[in-house]
């Protein structure tokens, strides 16, 4: 077989070498991208947040439970307006955390029902805010796990 085949061997390997590179570089191994909200979407949720943060810089327990929806969900009780406002509000709603919903970035989620919602970080707990029929709602504080 000689030299020959050396040579044919040799080219084998580079050619499958180099077609292994090209495909553990491709997209097909890449990691999936976060989902992107669309323009329209990013604007509704930015002019909730606007008034959503002023109710809350202002202490407005009755303004921020008129943009949550009801029953609201805190960790695993629900709770209906006057309780949100005298029960959720007083405990959840701190200095701290009210200076926190300030300052961060929410970040988007869609879910795999197409459901969407974006979602702010504050120390140990989720606030969620989801898209509904009615436009973006306050819906859910939950454990940061």
């Amino acid at each position: 077989m000689g030299p020959f085949f050396n040579i044919q061997g040799t080219a084998v390997r580079l050619i499958f070498s180099a077609l292994l590179a090209v495909a553990i570089s491709s997209s097909a191994f890449s990691a999936p991208k976060d989902p992107v909200a669309s323009p329209e979407l990013q604007k509704e949720f930015a002019t909730f947040i606007g008034q959503f943060r002023a109710a809350v810089k202002a202490n407005d327990a009755k303004a921020v439970a008129g943009l949550s929806k009801m029953p609201f969900l805190s960790h695993t009780d629900e709770y209906d307006a006057a309780a949100f406002e005298t029960k959720v509000y007083k405990k959840e709603f701190t200095a701290k955390t009210r200076a926190c919903i300030q300052s961060k970035k929410p970040l988007y989620e869609r879910s795999s029902d197409n459901s969407e919602a974006y979602l702010i970080f504050c120390g140990e707990e989720i606030f969620r805010f989801h898209k509904t029929s009615a436009g973006f709602l306050f819906a859910e504080i939950g454990v940061n796990d």
